[in-house]
Order: structure tokens, then C-alpha cells, then sequence
């Protein structure tokens, strides 16, 4: 398994190399003035657009100006974005530890309720609580992202008044989190660390609307595949042979019927991490949550070019990165899995 991981190791910059040059290929379809706007940061540059289209070779042919963008990129710029007035990386930095921290809060519940949940789905295979279930899943499943967080913004926020609106923190604790020493960059748990209990809950308290858009959202998938593959698995032969030699079914059910169940939940899981972790951009905008999702959509609608190729490198190191995990973990997961 070693020299596995340091193969795919060794992988990521490859990969990387050649999805930067796809995703860097493709502004070739915008023109130059619009390839020059993400270098533009004041009226007075504006006047000087031809000048920046020079010197940064924009009108020169592709691999001259992958080799400059990537000589650029290598030493950290990847240029300056309008959307948050800064540059691109000091832009991922600050706002990319929000996403992980909400992808943290996020990922575990939907993980655990969807395999907990299609498992009893699947044990009760057509009596009233698998209905139930099946039906819920469905629902889940069909409702769009930005209805049902409208929907519990609405009713919990604004008619209740049970938890709070938009944003991280509110208007008091924005101010006073300056003062924290950030030792992770996981604001509930940097505040915790410095015994700012009450900005920690804050911070909780405005996550729970969007973890909970998210997991409703996202668990109905994991549900319904584990429901799957778990009535699959109980029909198999080793299933058969595990109960015919006396085995409680409690043990079959979990030992060998969920375990091999799991194989492609480890898939789907790391497709959920993904998502989760490149932003998600519409519940991060509806509930004005300062990720990397709604940096982007406020980006896209500004054609802030550096913003959007940054976030889509940040998306493909992601998806390398996630992957590589995820083929480490069918190992775990299946011990007749062999990385030859």
C-alpha cells in the first residue's frame, strides 16, 4: 500500500499539470481585452489596457502565455480579483478554511444518518418505516437547494426567530474576532482554543441553517444507494452461507452485509467531500456564509476571471487529492482489494 500511495502521490502534479493547461486553454476563447481584465485594479490601468495585454503576452501564441501564467501561478499569483478586492491566493486563504469548517460540521452527519438510515430501510425491505423512508428520500431528493433554504431561513429566522440570518458571526463578535489568535483557521475552533466560548457558538449557530440545507439535501443520495446495496448484499450467496452457519443476524447484517455495502458509499462519500469542499454555491450565497462558493458566484457574475480559473485549479487539486484518498480507503474498507 506504500508504494501505491507514493505512486499517486507522485501522480498529482502530472494531473495537475494537465488540467491547468485544459483550464487555461479554455480562456483562449475569451479575447485578449477580456483576458487583460483580471490584471486591471484601477481606472487608471484601464487606460492601459493594450499596454497589459503586451506585457503580460496575452496576444502572443497559447504556450507563451501558459508558460508566463504558470511561471506566475508557481510564484503565487494567480492575479487579482475584483469580487473580494484582493488577490486570488490571500482571497482562498481567508475564505477557504470557512468552507472546510462547514464541509466538517456537514460531511459526518450526511454520512452517518444516509448509511444508518438505508440500512434500516433496507432490514425493513416494504413495511411502513421503509415507506416512510423511501418516500422522504424521494422528496429530499427532488426538493432544489435554494427552495429549502429559503424555506428554513424563512421559518426559523425570520418566523420563529430561533436561530440567526446570514453571515459567520454577528455584528459584535465580526468586530471582536480580530482580537483571536488564529491557531487552525477553523474560526469555532480557533475561538474555542482562546476561550471565547460564546463567539464558538455564535459561529455554530450561523452554520446550522446551512449544514442542515446541506444534509437534508445530500443524505437522501446516500440513503438510497445504501438501501441498494444493502437488499443486494442480503440476498447474496455469502449472506446465505453466513446465516446457515448459525451466525446471529445482527452479525451477518453488520459484519458482512453492511461492510461490503459500504464499497461504493466510500465512492459516493468522496464525491460528497468534493462538492462540499470546492464550495457549495448556492447554499453559501443564500445564506451570505463567507466561503469559497459564494466568493466565486460573485465573481462569475462580475466576469472576474481570476477568481473563477483560481477557483477551478483549487476544484481540480480538490478532486486529485480526494480521490487518491478515497482509492486508499477501498483498501480499508474491502481487504480483498490489492494495489499491485
Amino acid at each position: 500500500m506504500l508504494t501505491f500511495i507514493i505512486r499517486r502521490l507522485l501522480q498529482v502534479p502530472v494531473v495537475m499539470l494537465v488540467l491547468s493547461i485544459l483550464i487555461v486553454g479554455l480562456t483562449q476563447l475569451l479575447t485578449p481585452q477580456q483576458r487583460a481584465a483580471p490584471y486591471i485594479r484601477s481606472d487608471q490601468q484601464s487606460a492601459r489596457l493594450e499596454q497589459i495585454i503586451r506585457e503580460r503576452g496575452l496576444d502572443q501564441p497559447f504556450p507563451i502565455q501558459y508558460a508566463k501564467w504558470l511561471g506566475k501561478t508557481l510564484q503565487g499569483d494567480l492575479g487579482y480579483s475584483t469580487a473580494s478586492s484582493k488577490d486570488v491566493i490571500p482571497t482562498i486563504q481567508e475564505r477557504l478554511p470557512n468552507t472546510i469548517e462547514l464541509t466538517l460540521v456537514t460531511a459526518l452527519p450526511i454520512l452517518l444518518i444516509g448509511i444508518w438510515l438505508g440500512t434500516l430501510s433496507a432490514l425493513n425491505k416494504d413495511k411502513a418505516i421503509d415507506q416512510i423512508l423511501r418516500v422522504l428520500t424521494i422528496v429530499g431528493y427532488s426538493l432544489p437547494t435554494f427552495v429549502l433554504g429559503i424555506v428554513l431561513l424563512a421559518v426559523f429566522y425570520g418566523y420563529l426567530g430561533w436561530l440567526p440570518g446570514a453571515g459567520q458571526l454577528n455584528i459584535i463578535n465580526e468586530i471582536s474576532k480580530g482580537d483571536l489568535t488564529r491557531y487552525t483557521g477553523l474560526l469555532s475552533l480557533d475561538a474555542a482554543l482562546n476561550g471565547r466560548w460564546d463567539v464558538a457558538w455564535d459561529v455554530l449557530q450561523h452554520m446550522f441553517l446551512p449544514a442542515l440545507t446541506l444534509t437534508i439535501v445530500s443524505v437522501t443520495t446516500i440513503i438510497k444507494v445504501m438501501r441498494n446495496n444493502m437488499l443486494e448484499a442480503l440476498t447474496s450467496d455469502y449472506v446465505r452461507t453466513a446465516r446457515a452457519k448459525g451466525l446471529s443476524s445482527r452479525v451477518v447484517n453488520n459484519k458482512h452485509a453492511r461492510r461490503n455495502a459500504l464499497l461504493s458509499i466510500v465512492t459516493l462519500g468522496g464525491f460528497l467531500i468534493i462538492g462540499l469542499m470546492s464550495g457549495s454555491l448556492i447554499t453559501e450565497t443564500i445564506f451570505a456564509y463567507p466561503g469559497v462558493g459564494q466568493w466565486v458566484v460573485q465573481a462569475a457574475l462580475r466576469f472576474d476571471l481570476s477568481a473563477v480559473l483560481g477557483f477551478a485549479l483549487l476544484s481540480a487539486l480538490i478532486v486529485v487529492l480526494v480521490s487518491t484518498v478515497v482509492d486508499i480507503l477501498y483498501g480499508v474498507v474491502d481487504p480483498r482489494v490489492r494495489f499491485d
